[in-house]
């Protein structure tokens, strides 16, 4: 099944791609808006995926592209973990991501509401990923997160950059990047990194320095897949 051809309505159906990506069962999306589709699938301990507009976004994409036999293009350009619904009634994640205000600077981990998501212009696709993790286990990767996010770790472009540099020479990537700065990473690095911690190893043989959200849509570990497609002007 070609991946961008958008449904009329919702499929569920185990995906196998010539033997390219492991099995799980997938739910399409087309007609939610960004909104209505988090509302509907996020919670605590899954996992977002996002494919954004802006340049770095699309600058991600073209260098995850090389963890594909078949694409020219990554899906995705950044990842983070749901956190739950809080007291406010909003969704809460944490990420690993670089926003520059008016007033200040977050360069790193972070909490943000999930609204920062909800525009389709921006956000004109998105993916939750649901890994099956125990309440135990979900428990140890939230406090994880926070733990994180408690010691100001630092977002790492050094790291992005030794990344790309492996995609693009075929370096083996299951040792810690060659960039890699202490207390720092990217946001498939957040991701990998706390789900280790409850004992989940999302990108089997890629150290977390080193792992992409185009592997993290891939990984062999995903239960469930929940898909919003668009279409997309710049693939």
């Amino acid at each position: 099944m070609d991946k961008n051809l958008i449904p009329e309505a919702l499929e569920d159906f185990i995906y196998d791609e010539a033997g390219d990506r492991p099995k799980f069962l997938e739910h399409y999306e087309d007609k939610l808006s960004n909104q209505e589709f988090i509302e509907r699938y996020a919670l605590a301990g899954r996992v977002g995926l996002v494919c954004g507009a802006s340049l770095i976004d699309q600058v991600i994409q073209t260098a995850t592209g090389k963890v594909s036999r078949t694409q020219r293009k990554g899906d995705w350009s950044h990842a983070w973990v749901f956190q739950g619904r809080r007291r406010d009634g909003h969704h809460w994640i944490v990420e690993s991501d670089l926003d520059a205000g008016l007033k200040h600077q977050r360069l790193g981990v972070q909490e943000n509401r999930v609204t920062k998501f909800f525009d389709p212009v921006e956000c004109p696709r998105l993916a939750i990923l649901d890994f099956g993790l125990t309440a135990e286990q979900v428990e140890v990767v939230l406090s994880e997160c926070l733990e994180l996010v408690a010691n100001q770790a630092t977002y790492s472009l050094m790291e992005i950059l030794g990344t790309a540099l492996a995609l693009q020479t075929g370096r083996s990537r299951n040792r810690r990047n060659l960039l890699a700065k202490k207390s720092s990473m990217y946001c498939s690095g957040l991701v990998q990194h706390v789900f280790a911690k409850a004992g989940v190893d999302l990108i089997p043989n890629v150290h977390s320095s080193l792992g992409t959200p185009e592997e993290l849509s891939r990984s062999p570990l995903i239960r469930q897949a929940y898909w919003l497609r668009r279409a997309v002007p710049w693939r």
